[in-house]
């Protein structure tokens, strides 16, 4: 059931130095943490390895909401889950701005695997009219986990290279026939599986399920199934009512690169969309990096590319009490950030005589 793993490829690049210098720094690019080279050997990394590698950042889907990685939605049947998930869907296929948050555009998927067409041309006519959209694909069956979805999926993405989303609903849907659902190790399984997938694929999977009967004080205790869902996905959303006939609804975000919000929404009942409401978020605005800032502003002054040495970073930024050693690891730590905060793409290039930095404003 489980999804093979792609070999990592470490792609040999650089860390910068001058002539004089005595570093010797590999400097290597993967996709993720997770992924092994050998099954049957335990790989590792030392920590100055893991400081010396560039990891792949992870790309904003909907900005401070949704990344790649995977993700559940979970809410109880009949709340309107489907209904926000096309409109998730026709938002990122279209570049709109969802509920005010801005929308990185790509190509959609939608496994729709409780509906059928005709259904999903009434639900979509009703809520965006007659328009049409090439960017988002619907699907009414497909394989389970078991018997082929991978193989459905990755031909999808390679006719789809632009492909930035699948949705899949419902997770019961692709379940493995015969599987024990309530054991931990089996919903482990089947959440790690789509994980790696969206890893190696560099996409977001965002999958729907939904909630057990009785209420916990913690709603994230109401998913159906063990923890064994939870603890392996990138963050979820559970969506819930206080009262089941009332339009406003409460959806609540707990991540692991996202931050915690509750989202405040209400359904319009004539187009069948989500409205947001109101925000409310736990945590306090991340402070800004100088030495990001320094770079944001070095790439924003007309000079979108910068190339060089860590030292001649250094001298450019006027930095003081910092080794070119020591600033490579500070921008490798901070590849995430750079991408998706200030819009930078890091890389780097080795040359006969140096190690260089590539900086490139991106957005």
């Amino acid at each position: 059931m489980n999804l093979d793993k792609k070999k990592a490829t470490d792609l040999a690049t650089s860390a910068s130095t001058d002539m004089n210098q005595s570093l010797n720094l590999d400097i290597n690019i993967i996709p993720n943490s997770q992924q092994i080279i050998n099954k049957n050997a335990l790989e590792t990394m030392s920590l100055g390895e893991i400081y010396d590698t560039v990891f792949q950042p992870k790309t904003q889907i909907i900005e401070g909401m949704l990344q790649t990685g995977a993700y559940l939605f979970v809410g109880a049947p009949k709340i309107g889950k489907s209904f926000l998930m096309a409109q998730i869907g026709y938002c990122v296929s279209k570049g709109l701005p969802f509920w005010g948050f801005k929308i990185y555009q790509g190509t959609v998927l939608y496994l729709a695997l409780e509906d059928d067409y005709s259904r999903i041309q009434q639900r979509l006519c009703t809520m965006f009219g007659e328009e049409d959209n090439d960017n988002l694909y619907f699907a009414t069956r497909s394989q389970n986990l078991s018997e082929g979805l991978r193989q459905q999926l990755e031909k999808f993405l390679s006719e789809h290279p632009d492909t930035k989303l699948i949705i899949i609903d419902t997770l019961h849907k692709i379940r493995e026939k015969g599987s024990d659902k309530y054991s931990y190790a089996n919903d482990n399984d089947v959440a790690s599986a789509v994980k790696e997938f969206a890893e190696q694929h560099n996409i977001c999977i965002l999958v729907v399920h939904h909630t057990r009967k009785g209420k916990s004080d913690d709603p994230f205790e109401d998913i159906s199934g063990t923890n064994g869902l939870l603890g392996a996905v990138d963050g979820a959303f559970i969506m819930y009512k206080k009262q089941r006939n009332e339009s406003a609804a409460i959806i609540d975000l707990e991540g692991r690169d996202v931050k915690n919000q509750r989202f405040n929404v209400s359904f319009d009942t004539e187009r069948c969309l989500w409205h947001l409401e109101s925000v409310e978020q736990n945590l306090k605005p991340p402070t800004e990096n100088p030495l990001l800032k320094s770079l944001f502003l070095l790439l924003s002054d007309g000079q979108p590319l910068w190339q060089g040495t860590a030292s001649e970073l250094i001298d450019t930024l006027e930095l003081a009490d910092i080794t070119p050693n020591v600033l490579t690891r500070r921008l490798n730590v901070s590849v995430d950030e750079l991408a998706n905060r200030y819009g930078i793409s890091l890389k780097y290039k080795r040359t006969h005589t140096d190690r260089l930095i590539i900086l490139e404003k991106t957005e």
